[in-house]
């Protein structure tokens, strides 16, 4: 009796074992992280992370949760066919002057372990930004008028 109940503990853990899929076994990003460089304060600005079913069954995208506030993501609301590319489209308001750097996380139905996204960039006041283009635009050899 203690051996069969030790065989059915065992397989009860190893099962439960081979269940906790990892969200990057089901879906393939081919970046999980963008940078957005100098972006103008008060412009918001968006970024498109595409990612491909790589499992043999329909993902379901359950939730894509920013870190703040600040930052909005929109992920696909129907199953994800295998095989299948998808996006999850991110925008970052752009309010605060300064360095950033936001988290996404994205939540597969089923799966235990999330996966995390990352933009980053700087906000610049309108002036700041302005000055930045036009000595840019000098440095590509093209006069900022």
């Amino acid at each position: 009796m203690k051996k069969l109940l030790f065989i059915a503990a065992a397989f009860v853990i190893s099962v439960a074992a081979f269940s906790q899929t990892k969200a990057e076994e089901l879906i393939k990003f081919p970046d999980l992280a963008y940078d957005f460089g100098k972006i103008k304060q008060g412009v918001p600005v968006t970024y498109d992370f595409q990612f491909t079913n790589i499992a043999n069954k329909p993902v379901v995208v359950e939730s894509a949760t920013a870190s703040c506030g600040c930052t909005t993501p929109k992920w696909p609301q129907t199953p994800v066919m295998a095989g299948k590319k998808e996006l999850i489209n991110v925008g970052y308001n752009a309010a605060s002057v300064g360095t950033f750097s936001k988290t996404i996380t994205v939540k597969l139905a089923g799966v235990d372990n999330p996966l995390t996204l990352t933009i980053n960039g700087e906000v610049l006041t309108a002036e700041a930004y302005d000055s930045y283009v036009k000595e840019k635009g000098k440095k590509n050899g093209k006069s900022g008028r």
